[in-house]
């Protein structure tokens, strides 16, 4: 309001000053005209009486004085205002009907110029007046306008309170309502039509996210059961995968000690009925021994597999780390004699010194066991090759153990580090190797596993804690 009210007020003064000031203007040129015609008629008639006739028109409507000019531009007769009369000055030749806006001794004043037959007159009229005149109008339309604007300033802040500010602020309590927990909103029913549109579309937002919730909350429902009972599904596969673990470690123990108690129980049979020759009872007895010993290594495998952590039955030193580079080479040296390695090619790469949190004695143990698994697996070909790689990263130390030979068939990768799991033929092998290798490398804070990725042979991979070489 004050940018369209202020610019109007300043307008409408300007306008009532040219106003005031035109019709002063054309008031004046009447003035002179009539004083020119008077003065005309009185030079005509007595001449001697031309300053009693000027001086009877000074002061009527603001004249405050009059002078007479010949045609040659020289004064003939003035009355008035002394301090005007010096300055004004006679009009150009030939003289034309003019006013003039002019500086007088008191102030803005006007000339107005009469052409006669006779010369000229002149009229000085102040405008000072018009000021005054204009004044009162303008203070009154400042006035009107000062009310106008406040009775528009209450009429909008009234109707915006009424129609905007209020719906807007209900809408937003019963929004802020539906934020701390409430279940239904309370929006407002009077205002603008656009605040009324609004608010039914905010009722009907809230509605619908009020029923997602509650959806959401059923879903989540569900979501919690089926996870009870994903968990009680899981437990019971767990509960039933141990009975399976103890039923194939049963079933593997009983095979690998039932078949030497069988036949030493029938040894000492017929050793209990008296009549074998002392030869055959002396083999009987060498055969009981080494059946014993076979049930003996099982027991140790199995007791080495539950407590690999622990030290072996040759009572070594526990050693904090190694120098897992000598150790393969040690461990590849003690395989070569193996009657398994005469046609196989045994290889170790190393091209850096590394050093793993590993006991020297246990990591012998684990690439022995790898590396005569793999000439195993070779010895039905007539050549093969098994590599042993190191390769040292920053953190961690990794060795792989790789052949060529026919690899490990689908079904039993899964398994492969399972007690009594074993490729090889009955009698050959407890299944009991790669079971303690993984309790070894596992209590050493390792892994060990079998590369599903390599095809052509088998591949495992140890991976240990390495030690920085400034250790």
């Amino acid at each position: 309001m004050a940018l369209a009210f202020v610019p109007l007020y300043f307008a409408i003064a300007s306008v009532t000053h040219l106003t005031l000031l035109s019709a002063r203007e054309e008031s004046a040129r009447a003035l002179g005209r009539a004083v020119a015609a008077h003065v005309a008629d009185v030079r005509s008639r007595d001449a001697t009486g031309l300053e009693r006739v000027l001086e009877s028109h000074v002061g009527r409507g603001g004249v405050d004085a009059i002078c007479v000019y010949r045609p040659d531009g020289s004064r003939e007769a003035c009355a008035g205002d002394a301090q005007e009369i010096p300055l004004m000055t006679a009009p150009p030749t030939p003289a034309g009907e003019s006013v003039t806006t002019v500086r007088g001794a008191t102030g803005r004043a006007l000339d107005v110029v009469v052409p006669s037959d006779l010369g000229a007159i002149v009229a000085r009229l102040k405008t000072d007046e018009n000021a005054d005149r204009s004044a009162p109008l303008v203070r009154l339309v400042g006035g009107y306008m000062i009310v106008i604007a406040l009775a528009l300033a209450f009429l909008a802040y009234f109707g915006l309170t009424r129609l905007i500010v209020r719906p807007v602020e209900a809408l937003s309590r019963a929004a802020d309502k539906v934020a701390s927990g409430a279940r239904r909103i309370e929006v407002p029913r009077s205002g603008a039509r656009e605040l009324l549109e609004l608010s039914s579309s905010v009722e009907t937002m809230t509605t619908r996210l009020v029923l997602e919730e509650e959806k959401l909350k059923k879903k989540v429902d569900e979501l919690v059961l089926a996870q009870k009972h994903l968990q009680d599904a899981q437990a019971q596969v767990v509960r039933s995968e141990r009975l399976a673990s103890v039923g194939r470690l049963s079933a593997g123990l009983a095979h690998e000690i039932g078949n030497p108690i069988t036949a030493i129980m029938g040894m000492l049979d017929l050793m209990v009925e008296g009549d074998l020759p002392a030869e055959e009872a002396a083999d009987f007895l060498v055969r009981m021994r080494k059946e014993t010993d076979r049930i003996h290594h099982v027991l140790r495998d199995l007791l080495d597999f539950s407590r690999p952590e622990e030290a072996g039955s040759g009572g070594e030193d526990v050693v904090t780390d190694s120098d897992v580079g000598t150790v393969a080479l040690d461990a590849i040296a003690l395989a070569k004699p193996q009657r398994a390695f005469k046609h196989v090619t045994l290889t170790l790469v190393c091209e850096e010194p590394a050093r793993a949190r590993i006991a020297p004695r246990r990591l012998e143990q684990v690439l022995i066991n790898l590396i005569l698994n793999a000439g195993d697996a070779l010895s039905q070909q007539a050549q093969g090759a098994v590599t042993v790689r190191v390769t040292q990263s920053a953190d961690h130390v990794e060795l792989e153990v790789e052949d060529d030979g026919p690899g490990v068939n689908a079904d039993v990768r899964a398994r492969i580090f399972e007690p009594f799991v074993t490729t090889k033929d009955v009698g050959k092998g407890t299944g009991l190797g790669l079971a303690v290798c993984r309790g070894i490398i596992e209590a050493s804070g390792g892994a060990i596993s079998l590369d599903p990725d390599h095809v052509q042979g088998a591949r495992f991979r140890i991976r240990l804690r390495s030690i920085p070489s400034t250790e």
